[in-house]
């Protein structure tokens, strides 16, 4: 089996020292370098190949949602798990919003890291039902009329079925779920949302939950 490639990127070298120990020690990742700024990530990943990059949101320079941004313009960009203290604020959903594809508080038990690293090294977000709707929530807050209106125009492209597997992700639903609930299987949800990421230019399951709740779509299926 081929090693997950890891990155740590924070400004504190005991926190990253704690990841590097907790995360060194699964047999299937392997730590390939270490930043303390987002401004050092670019140079990193280009000689170092990760397929996650673990990023502090706050750091002194350059911060972990200016180097999320601009790492996920990139071809092959590596997935990126933020590194946060707070369940929720303005910058972890903009760093979502960004193409992170989820975030892990700084406190998380190791094991939970270590699955957290796995799942999105697997292609699936790290992002809870619990902590979906708790994001939702927060987003609510946020988005104005202008964005909605925005959202409720990006998602006209969708046929009715992506439209249903599109709500049931931002429900936090996981794929195997869907299947169930919309009576299909789990190839053919994969499919689905394959094609929305597509048709409305994101880049995971993360972005899809955050326009579809944008748009309204969770409001009007009655889903909270």
């Amino acid at each position: 089996m081929t090693a997950i490639r890891v990155l740590l990127v924070d400004d504190d070298p005991l926190v990253r020292a704690g990841l590097s120990f907790m995360l060194g020690g699964a047999g299937d990742i392997e730590i390939v370098g270490e930043a303390a700024d987002g401004g050092e990530v670019g140079t990193l990943v280009d000689r170092t190949r990760p397929d996650v990059v673990l990023m502090d949101i706050r750091m002194p320079s350059v911060d972990g949602l200016t180097a999320t941004e601009s790492l996920r313009t990139r071809e092959d960009a590596p997935q990126v798990v933020v590194l946060t203290t707070f369940h929720a604020d303005d910058q972890v959903l903009r760093a979502l919003r960004a193409g992170a594809a989820g975030f892990v508080l700084k406190d998380t038990p190791p094991a939970e890291i270590v699955a957290a690293v796995r799942r999105v090294a697997a292609g699936d977000p790290v992002l809870s039902p619990a902590v979906t709707r708790q994001l939702m929530a927060h987003a609510a807050g946020a988005a104005g009329d202008t964005r909605r209106a925005r959202a409720r125009e990006r998602v006209t492209g969708l046929n009715d079925r992506e439209r249903e597997v599109a709500v049931a992700v931002g429900r936090g639903l996981a794929n195997a779920e869907i299947a169930a609930e919309l009576y299909m299987s789990v190839a053919t949800v994969k499919t689905h949302v394959s094609r929305i990421l597509a048709k409305l230019g994101l880049n995971n399951r993360v972005q899809i939950a955050l326009l579809a709740h944008d748009a309204g779509l969770l409001e009007e299926t009655g889903s909270s």
